[in-house]
């Protein structure tokens, strides 16, 4: 089982230049790319300064990061080099065919999911900065949507930003702090169905296809 040990790993120069540069493209309106955590259950932690100081990966991390640029998906690692010969070593069959994969039909796609046990979805259950990175990626010609998942009625529903951007607009303007699923549009609810427990590319279809007719 593969572990780190946090003496390792403390910081890399070629990932903080990375990462100031990825929040300078999003200043900018760029670019919005961000880095991706490799899952992790911690083995040690050091309680006096709160760090983690030994774990094991739980999965086999794919690139290091992922986002969206003018409208085109990029996904990439970063690989420091001392010397003048690069080892493919560095570089594993399963990134490869991730990076080989792509988007969803070559259109970039962000979203999030919730559980919601009753038919009123409260907004605390969405965050600042979900709805802040979700809105920037469809700036960058994404597609941002929340699946909500109505375990009461057993139903899910493709929540895309315009949407969400309402009812969160309407909560922080002193407005209701929630929504009902009768607010919302009946077209975006959908269910399991030929083999897919979550089939949201139906809901992401139609959206797509209402948004070509605006």
């Amino acid at each position: 089982m593969a572990t780190w040990n946090s003496r390792g790993l403390r910081g890399s120069t070629l990932e903080d230049m990375i990462n100031r540069t990825n929040e300078r493209y999003r200043e900018k309106g760029l670019a919005l790319i961000q880095k991706v955590p490799t899952p992790i259950t911690p083995i040690k932690i050091d309680k006096e300064h709160r760090h983690i100081t030994l774990a094991y990966f739980d999965q086999k991390s794919t690139v290091d990061y992922i986002g969206v640029v003018q409208g085109i998906p990029v996904c990439f690692d970063a690989k420091e080099c001392s010397a003048q010969t690069f080892p493919l070593a560095n570089i594993h069959p399963h990134q490869v065919k991730f990076m080989d994969i792509g988007a969803v039909q070559g259109i970039p796609v962000c979203f999030d999911a919730k559980e919601c046990d009753v038919t009123t979805f409260p907004m605390q259950n969405v965050h600042e900065h979900q709805v802040r990175f979700m809105d920037d990626f469809e700036q960058q010609g994404g597609k941002a949507f929340l699946i909500i998942h109505f375990t009461s009625e057993q139903k899910f529903y493709y929540l895309h930003i315009r949407q969400l951007l309402r009812f969160w607009n309407r909560a922080q303007e002193g407005g209701r702090k929630s929504f009902r699923m009768d607010e919302l549009d009946p077209a975006y609810f959908f269910e399991s169905s030929k083999g897919y427990l979550v089939p949201f590319l139906e809901p992401l279809s139609l959206d797509l296809e209402q948004e070509q007719e605006r």
